[in-house]
């Protein structure tokens, strides 16, 4: 048998190829919308993708699963539990098998059997993996149900996809699914659909893989009996779920265009910048303090780095064409970035080499958190919190107002637009995006607070010693 493990490390989100070394035939666990790795793998190891197999209707990536069966003809294997809400309607499109649980179905000699794990969603299962002749079952791939240390949140339903009522559900059905899992022997090991730094969960270890033996040793989850206890605890201090969040789960129930359709951004000189400000949402991709020294009005800034794909699944419109400022070499894997959150209207690129300074006529100023808490005492200014709620609630700034990053475009009304307003995050990171939003937004007169947080509270606390 041949296990490959893939990691996308701008969603914490992790895939796996199975295959079958006697027959040749492969499946892909829960396979991300990029295939390319995929069907990379197979051809190296001389297997040939035969199927997918699906834990649940993703809310943080675009599956892969239609586009490899599109692609190569693959079978898909999809959940049919949940109520009518919760079905597959891409399934009758491709050539798919829906299963249940206690299902089992084959790839080469290698047994697959079904576990029905609701909590994170209705619809969600897990499978149980077997090898040949094998009557106890090597691993449990269990995408977004149990993570290392962690388990899945129960709450996206409501707070994503505005499905009232559904988290006290979903918690409650979680809970009796980690008996399931309990079950299991301990040396079955655990192979989780992500890692560190997915908003699917709010404490998920960066370990790769684990056992059930060691879950139920060191997972918070698994060591409550008490179900209210074990309820108020998981719905508790959740991250809030981002804002494309909605839109994946749309997108991974009723499908979407294959990749190899979707046309190629058309590469333009900066003589139309003005004209793509006033008919697109333009992104500027370059570092936030290259952005804070001069940028073209109108525009947001969302470095490209590693938090890239995240950030523009809270700030890019999706019913909207896209604009980006970016360098040459970076074209191709931007595209696929965003095509991996569904950001598929990327219509034009203009190359950050052919930027000249004078296009880049607007700036905002960095001011130190002494400087902003001596000018907000005097009420010259007025200071933006935007970090997230558990951030806030644990310690902030009496003299601030706090709105979510993510939830500006929508909630800057109440701003003010005769004062200044400086911004700030926990580190400086956050407010760099925040101030490129309010700029494009109209509110002009803006400051970044550097060190952000961090640094305000050093200056509050030795003040309070003095």
């Amino acid at each position: 048998m041949l296990l490959r493990y893939f990691y996308d490390q701008k969603l914490a989100q992790a895939s796996y190829m199975v295959g079958c070394q006697m027959t040749g035939e492969a499946v892909v666990i829960d396979p991300a919308r990029n295939i390319t790795p995929y069907l990379q793998e197979a051809e190296k190891e001389g297997m040939k993708i035969v199927a997918t197999a699906e834990t649940h209707i993703h809310a943080d990536f675009v599956s892969g699963s239609l586009e490899l069966a599109k692609r190569t003809g693959s079978t898909a294997y999809l959940s049919d539990e949940g109520d009518a809400s919760w079905k597959y309607a891409f399934a009758k499109d491709i050539d798919s098998k829906l299963v249940k649980d206690g299902d089992t179905f084959k790839v080469g000699n290698i047994t697959f059997e079904v576990m029905h794990t609701p909590g994170h969603t209705p619809e969600h299962i897990s499978f149980l993996l077997y090898d040949r002749n094998q009557t106890q079952p090597m691993g449990i791939f269990t995408g977004d149900f149990v993570f290392v240390g962690d388990i899945g949140r129960p709450d996206l339903l409501e707070e994503a996809a505005g499905v009232k009522g559904t988290t006290a559900i979903g918690a409650e059905q979680m809970f009796d699914s980690l008996k399931k899992f309990k079950d299991l022997p301990d040396f079955v090991q655990v192979w989780p659909g992500h890692g560190a730094g997915s908003a699917c969960g709010k404490a998920l270890g960066a370990i790769p893989t684990s056992t059930v033996g060691y879950e139920k040793a060191t997972n918070w989850a698994l060591q409550m009996t008490d179900q209210d206890a074990f309820i108020k605890e998981l719905t508790t201090d959740q991250p809030e779920p981002p804002n494309y969040f909605a839109m994946m789960k749309k997108v991974n129930k009723e499908g979407i265009q294959v990749t190899n359709m979707i046309v190629r951004p058309e590469v333009v000189g900066t003589d139309r910048i003005d004209t793509l400000v006033d008919e697109t949402q333009v992104v500027d991709t370059r570092t936030g303090e290259e952005f804070a020294k001069g940028h073209v009005p109108g525009t947001i800034n969302i470095p490209y780095n590693t938090k890239f794909v995240s950030w523009a699944g809270w700030l890019v419109n999706f019913d909207k064409d896209i604009t980006l400022i970016a360098s040459a070499e970076d074209f191709e894997q931007v595209q696929t970035d965003l095509q991996s959150i569904g950001l598929d209207r990327l219509r034009f690129i203009v190359p950050v080499e052919e930027l000249g300074q004078e296009l880049l006529t607007e700036t905002y100023t960095d001011v130190t958190a002494e400087q902003a808490i001596e000018s907000a005492e005097k009420g010259d200014v007025f200071v933006l919190d935007v970090r997230n709620a558990t951030e806030w609630n644990a310690s902030h700034y009496e003299k601030a107002e706090r709105i979510l990053l993510g939830k500006l475009a929508r909630d800057h009304e109440g701003l003010p637009t005769d004062q200044t307003i400086a911004v700030h995050c926990a580190s400086g990171v956050r407010s760099r995006m925040a101030a490129s939003v309010l700029q494009s937004l109209g509110y002009k007169d803006i400051q970044n607070i550097l060190g952000g947080y961090g640094a305000m509270k050093t200056v509050l606390n030795a003040e309070q010693i003095g």
